[in-house]
């Protein structure tokens, strides 16, 4: 039974109503589905998520295939030059401290395509991930739709505005990689040489390659919040395991840092570490909540 309440005292609606109160609700026996889904049923509904989820990537693909300057020029191959924003703002930083390392003048190498059809291809590839990219949001609301059914009225309740939290983090994650992971990453692996007599001429699939490993990679970690909430729901993990091996996260989270961080000091490796600090933290408190709940509901 299902129950609205509607505010005043309906004196002329025929229809049936109670009386709780001091206030007048209609309620309705709740609807049940008189026949279950077949397996070819929820087939044809994943395939028609699936026709949606990839035209909203190929809509948002096509856009940038013909935005080719602005998406190539001053977004994919950005970090790969040391005007990049982020170098600046790193420079500026440095200057504040006495770290001079940090400001970026010239990146040591040099961008080439190997392949007749190279950067055609890459054109094509390029355009996909911005066009994924764009499209995470629908493409996770099409997800939801389809698993949806399958969970309970309860289950919906508690994950009410999981398409903004998670595209929120995923967006966020990708900013983070684009703007401070990628060019640190870039510079470090552009910079490095085991011999003077090497020069670092990198193919254009390889840089494209390593970008978007980055981004794609710093969206998913940043979904570290929500995979905790799926696992502590499931009873997989708990927030005393998570407590229990912070300090050992923490340590490989550091030694990442060290290793992409634009100086040997330990304020920029700080820099690079907080954000996944703050994260795990995160986790444990959402795996804390959900166990919370449990313990309510149980008790």
């Amino acid at each position: 039974m299902e129950c609205w309440n509607v505010g005043f005292t309906p004196h002329y609606f025929n229809i049936p109503l109670f009386h709780f109160d001091s206030e007048w609700y209609i309620c309705t026996p709740t609807l049940t589905m008189t026949r279950e889904m077949s397996f070819f049923d929820h087939l044809e509904e994943l395939r028609w998520c699936l026709i949606k989820a990839i035209s909203a990537i190929l809509v948002f693909s096509i856009a940038a295939f013909f935005a080719k300057e602005f998406i190539w020029h001053d977004i994919i191959l950005a970090p790969a030059r040391p005007d990049f924003i982020s170098y600046k703002v790193l420079c500026k930083l440095g200057l504040l401290i006495n770290q001079n390392s940090w400001c970026i003048e010239k990146l040591n190498f040099i961008l080439q395509s190997r392949n007749m059809s190279g950067q055609f291809t890459m054109h094509l590839t390029g355009s996909f991930i911005i066009g994924f990219i764009l499209a995470f949001p629908y493409v996770f609301y099409q997800i939801w739709i389809f698993i949806k059914p399958a969970l309970s009225n309860k289950e919906v309740m508690i994950t009410q505005g999981i398409i903004w939290v998670v595209s929120i983090l995923f967006l966020t994650g990708v900013l983070f990689g684009y703007y401070l992971m990628s060019p640190l990453t870039i510079n470090f692996l552009g910079g490095y040489q085991i011999d003077p007599e090497i020069v670092n001429q990198f193919d254009i699939i390889s840089y494209v390659s390593t970008l978007s490993l980055i981004i794609l990679s710093c969206g998913i970690i940043f979904e570290l919040p929500v995979i905790i909430f799926i696992l502590a729901k499931m009873g997989i993990t708990t927030p005393g395991f998570l407590r229990h091996y912070r300090r050992h996260s923490f340590v490989i989270i550091l030694i990442i840092a060290a290793i992409i961080s634009p100086g040997p000091d330990v304020f920029s490796q700080l820099i690079m570490a907080l954000p996944l600090v703050v994260l795990y933290e995160v986790s444990i408190w959402v795996a804390a909540w959900v166990e919370n709940r449990k313990t309510v509901k149980l008790g």
